[in-house]
C-alpha cells in the first residue's frame, strides 16, 4: 500500500460507529447468541432413508433416494432399492413421503439492529438465528454488520465452529452509514478503508452508494483482493450512481430496486421528486421509490439495453421483494398471525408507524400510496422474472426485521412473492439455494444436494413445490377430509446444517418461550 493510503487512519468501522452513537443513548450491543444445546451430530454417518429429493439445480423431484452423510458432507445419494449396509453408530431418519431441500440461502439479512433499541431493547441474536434456523435458513449473508464488524464475525466464527445454534454466516461490512463519523470520500481513503476491513478476514462489502469516485475505488480494492460487493444505492447518490453505473463499474450485486428505476427511466436521470420532498421523511421516501416506476416503461428501448448490459456482466440481483411489501397492504403485515407468538414486544414497538424508527413509515398510509406500490410492483416483478428467464441470477434475500416483517416467516414469504413475479417453483428454490451459494461464491460447498457438499439439509413432511406456506412455522390451514377438522400443516421437520440435526419445531418452541417470557417479564414491571 502507498504511503498516501497508509496515511488515512481508521479506529472504527460504520458498525462500531452506530454503536457509539447508540450507546450515547444508553443502547448497548445485543448479547451474542448462548452455547449451543440444540441439535444432534454431527454422525459418523446419517442416513435419510427413502426421501423424495430436490436438490436445488432445478432438476424436477426424484427418488426416492438414501442420502448418506459423513459427519458435515453428503457421502452419497444412491437410490432406496440399493440400500446401504448398516453400520455400528448409525443415525437414520426415515424420510419416507418426506421431501429433501439443500438448505435456504438468505443473501440480505441484518442480525436485528442496534436503533431497535429506542423503543426497548436490542433484539437478541439467539431470537433472530433461531427462527431463521426453523424457516430452513442454513446460510446468511450480513448486509451492514450494523452490531459491530467484531461482534458479528464473532458469531460466524462461533457458527462455522457449530458453537453457537445459528445459521452460517458471511458478514459484509457496510462503507457508509448515515450516521458515520468517519468520512470516506477519497479514493484514497476509499481503498484504504477496505484494506483495513479486509484484515479482518471478510469476503465481501456493502455499500449504500456514494460518489463515483469513492465507489469505484470501493469496486476495484474489493476485485483486486477478491472481494465481492453488494449495494443498496440509496437515492441521495443515484443521480451519480445508479445500478447500471454500479454494473459497469464491477458491482456484483444489487440490493432491493434502488438505483434500477434511475436506470430504466425514459424521463431522464433525476427523479421527479415532489417539490416538498425530503429523503430522511419515510413515508414520503417509501411513496417515491414506488412512484419513480412511472418513469419506466417496459416496452422501450431502455428497459432491454439495460437487462442486457447487466447480463453481460453477470450481475445478480437481490430483490427482497417482501422488504417493500408493506407498502401494498400495511393492515395485512401489521396484523400476520405470527406476530402473536413470536413477535418480541420490543420488536413489535419498534415495528409501529413511527418517524423515529426505520422502515416504519405508514404513519398516514393511504389507499392511493398501497396503489401506487402496487403499480410499482407489477414492473419491479416483470424486470425481476425476464432477467431470470434470460439466464440471469436472482437470489433470495428478506431484509427482515423491519416493517412487520418477522426473521425467518420473511424468507418464506420472499419465496411466494418470486412465484408471484413468474418463477417456476423449482426456479423459485434455486433462487434460494444454488444462485446464492454462487452470489457468495460458494457453490462448490453449499447449494444444491450434491456428494461432497456441506449436509446443509431440510426434511419437509411434503412436497413444498406444491404450496410454500406448508414451510411457515405457524403452517398452512388445510381440510382433513377424513375428520373434518381444519389442521395446520407445519412441514418443515428438521433442519440440517453441517451434519447436525435440529427439530424445527422445538426451535420455534424456544422462540415462543422467549416472547413470553418477556411478555410476562414486562407486564410484572408495567412496561407494557
Amino acid at each position: 500500500m502507498s504511503s498516501e493510503h497508509s496515511s488515512v487512519q481508521f479506529s472504527v468501522t460504520p458498525g462500531e460507529e452506530v454503536m457509539t452513537a447508540c450507546r450515547a443513548y444508553g443502547i448497548e450491543q445485543p448479547e451474542g447468541a448462548p452455547p449451543r444445546k440444540e441439535g444432534q451430530g454431527p454422525f459418523a454417518r446419517l442416513i435419510l432413508k427413502n426421501a423424495m429429493l430436490i436438490d436445488g439445480t432445478g432438476a424436477a423431484a426424484q427418488g426416492p433416494f438414501n442420502i448418506v452423510v459423513k459427519k458435515d458432507r453428503i457421502a452419497e445419494i444412491r437410490h432406496a432399492l440399493f440400500v446401504a449396509p448398516p453400520e455400528p453408530g448409525d443415525f437414520e431418519i426415515d424420510c419416507t413421503d418426506k421431501f429433501v431441500l439443500p438448505g435456504f440461502i438468505d443473501t440480505h439479512v441484518h442480525i436485528g439492529n442496534p436503533t431497535q433499541g429506542f423503543t426497548g431493547t436490542v433484539t437478541p441474536a439467539e431470537y433472530v438465528f433461531k427462527l431463521w434456523m426453523a424457516h430452513g435458513v442454513t446460510t446468511v449473508r450480513e448486509c451492514g454488520a450494523l452490531n459491530g464488524l467484531d461482534w458479528t464475525l464473532e458469531q460466524e466464527h462461533k457458527s462455522e465452529a457449530d458453537q453457537i445454534t445459528a445459521p452460517r454466516i458471511v458478514t459484509y461490512p457496510v462503507l457508509y452509514h448515515p450516521w458515520m463519523v468517519t468520512e470516506v470520500t477519497t479514493r484514497e481513503a476509499a481503498q484504504a478503508w477496505v484494506a483495513k476491513v479486509a484484515e479482518k478476514g471478510i469476503t465481501g462489502i456493502k455499500l449504500f452508494g456514494h460518489n463515483p469516485e469513492v465507489m469505484q475505488a470501493v469496486y476495484d480494492e474489493s476485485r483486486a483482493r477478491g472481494l465481492r460487493t453488494a449495494c443498496h444505492h440509496t437515492v441521495t447518490w443515484t443521480s451519480r450512481v445508479n445500478a447500471l453505473d454500479s454494473c459497469r463499474m464491477g458491482l456484483t450485486s444489487m440490493e432491493h430496486f434502488l438505483g434500477l428505476a434511475e436506470a430504466l427511466s425514459t424521463e431522464g436521470t433525476l427523479q421527479n421528486y415532489p417539490p416538498d420532498y425530503v429523503y430522511d421523511n419515510e413515508q414520503m421516501r417509501a411513496l417515491q421509490d414506488a412512484h419513480m416506476w412511472r418513469a419506466v416503461d417496459p416496452d422501450s428501448p431502455r428497459w432491454n439495453v439495460v437487462m442486457e448490459e447487466m447480463l453481460e456482466h453477470d450481475f445478480t440481483l437481490v430483490p427482497t421483494l417482501s422488504s417493500w411489501e408493506p407498502g401494498l397492504d400495511v393492515m395485512r403485515y401489521m396484523w400476520s398471525e405470527w406476530h402473536d407468538d413470536y413477535t418480541l414486544p420490543a420488536l413489535w414497538r419498534f415495528f409501529q408507524p413511527n418517524p423515529m424508527s426505520h422502515w416504519a413509515f405508514y404513519w398516514d398510509w393511504s389507499t392511493a400510496c398501497e396503489i401506487e406500490f402496487k403499480y410499482a410492483y407489477r414492473l419491479w416483478m416483470a424486470f425481476v422474472n425476464e432477467y431470470k428467464n434470460r439466464g440471469g441470477r436472482i437470489t433470495v434475500g428478506s431484509d427482515s426485521g423491519f416493517g412487520f416483517k418477522l426473521f425467518g416467516f420473511d424468507t418464506v414469504r420472499e419465496l411466494e412473492l418470486l412465484q408471484e413475479a413468474g418463477f417456476h417453483p423449482l426456479d423459485v428454490v434455486r433462487a434460494a439455494t444454488l444462485k446464492g451459494a454462487e452470489l457468495l461464491g460458494m457453490e462448490k460447498e453449499i447449494g444444491s444436494v450434491e456428494p461432497g457438499k456441506k449436509a446443509d439439509l431440510l426434511v419437509v413432511d411434503e412436497n413444498p413445490l406444491m404450496n410454500f406456506k406448508v414451510l411457515y412455522g405457524t403452517g398452512h390451514m388445510r381440510l382433513n377430509r377424513d375428520t373434518g377438522q381444519v389442521e395446520r400443516i407445519k412441514a418443515l421437520r428438521h433442519t440440517i446444517k453441517n451434519g447436525i440435526v435440529f427439530d424445527a419445531h422445538k426451535l420455534l418452541d424456544d422462540v415462543r418461550d422467549m416472547v413470553t417470557r418477556e411478555k410476562e417479564t414486562e407486564a410484572e414491571s408495567g412496561s407494557m
